[in-house]
């Protein structure tokens, strides 16, 4: 049984609350440097508002304060959001209390920004009288914020025990794709790891071994995989805790008839900070002064190779320090590449989703995931609160 989502609710005269995620990047001077996630939010918003609810409430928080930071209102992100709106949006300054009641009720305005919801400690213990409280702002209650759908909070999962609750649009996607690609993905069904740690990708591994043809694993965590078959990996970074896993899953996956795919070849530099030094090494061993920042051409052309017949790809992590000029070039060519192909092609959050943002790809990608932290637990095969919690159709 699917979960409700917001095409499901009868919207007309109601007081519609709905939990956004507004956790946006500033500077020292409180200007919002990347909106993404305020856009992200329009189509559900604009759909509330031609539906004819009497008042949207939005809820959001940002950032992690301990108690009321002034740094940390919301005001910049209600005039921004009025921008991108076309439309008034009034700030207030709390987010419950009879004051706030008091003050929705007489609004004038449609759409109304509570007050950043981690000033009140309550928000994240998901105390319940927290939760009643926001609960009786609304009529009922829609999560479009999937960024913290993996954490049971007052405003994710609390207050659905107090009223009808449905999915946004953005909420809906990532429960389509990445749900159904992690349930039934379309064969051959391709995994692509990397980032820097090991440790941080474990679940992700267990969890996608028995499902994947093949996992192709770069970034910082392959050097722990190569070690673990006996490459030198020069200066190159190392999860020697995790060793004994890279070990198994090895032999695992060649037992299964899995896949795993390591780079053979490398672009390796003196050191992070001296890009300069950079230059490629035409062997899977790495000299003992270097440090392996990106994969090698040859590796690029077996990624390539192995991924052209996939039918189903999900990407956590660059494949090099894909921030830094001279370490990116396999990132972005696997990420054009991909774009190429005739398969759902689903990125996972975080560095991933600002590397197609980069490289100018991200509209030829199926679905990029609005959450690091929820789509990399989802990944995991972890459930979900935030989405648990939504009333079943």
């Amino acid at each position: 049984m699917g979960k409700l989502s917001i095409r499901d609710l009868d919207l007309k005269a109601k007081r519609l609350l709905m939990r956004v995620d507004f956790n946006v990047p500033q500077d020292n001077t409180g200007k919002i440097t990347d909106d993404i996630r305020i856009r992200a939010s329009l189509p559900t918003i604009k759909y509330a508002l031609e539906k004819g609810v009497s008042k949207l409430i939005l809820m959001s928080h940002l950032g992690r304060p301990k108690g009321v930071d002034e740094k940390l209102r919301l005001n910049p992100i209600a005039q921004r959001l009025a921008e991108l709106l076309g439309e008034k949006v009034l700030k207030l300054d709390d987010c419950v209390g009879s004051k706030i009641s008091q003050q929705i009720k007489e609004a004038d305005e449609k759409v109304i920004l509570l007050e950043n919801l981690r000033f009140h400690k309550e928000e994240e213990a998901n105390d319940v009288n927290f939760s009643s409280q926001l609960a009786k702002l609304g009529d009922l209650f829609v999560n479009d914020a999937f960024g913290t759908a993996h954490r049971a909070h007052a405003s994710t999962e609390g207050i659905t025990h107090y009223l009808k609750s449905a999915a946004g649009f953005l909420l809906d996607k990532e429960i389509k794709y990445l749900g159904e690609a992690l349930a039934r993905p379309v064969k051959p069904f391709a995994v692509i790891l990397g980032g820097a740690k090991v440790s941080d990708k474990i679940a992700v591994i267990e969890n996608l071994l028995p499902k994947a043809q093949m996992i192709l694993i770069a970034g910082g965590m392959a050097y722990t995989f190569l070690k673990a078959k006996g490459v030198k990996i020069g200066k190159s970074i190392l999860d020697a805790e995790r060793l004994d896993f890279a070990k198994d899953i090895l032999k695992r996956a060649a037992e299964a008839g899995k896949k795993i795919i390591l780079p053979i070849d490398h672009v390796a530099a003196l050191s992070l900070d001296k890009p300069q030094t950079a230059r490629a090494i035409d062997n899977v061993n790495i000299p003992d002064d270097l440090i392996a920042l990106d994969i090698g051409p040859a590796s690029i052309g077996v990624f390539k190779k192995e991924l052209k017949n996939a039918k189903t790809i999900i990407w956590n992590g660059p494949l090099g320090v894909s921030e830094v000029e001279a370490f990116s070039k396999g990132t972005k060519e696997i990420m054009e590449f991909i774009t190429t192909l005739k398969a759902t092609t689903i990125l996972g959050g975080g560095d991933t989703a600002a590397a197609a943002s980069k490289f100018g790809v991200s509209e030829k990608i199926t679905h990029i995931s609005t959450g690091g932290g929820a789509s990399l637990e989802y990944m995991e095969g972890k459930i979900l609160p935030g989405i648990v919690a939504l009333s079943d159709k």
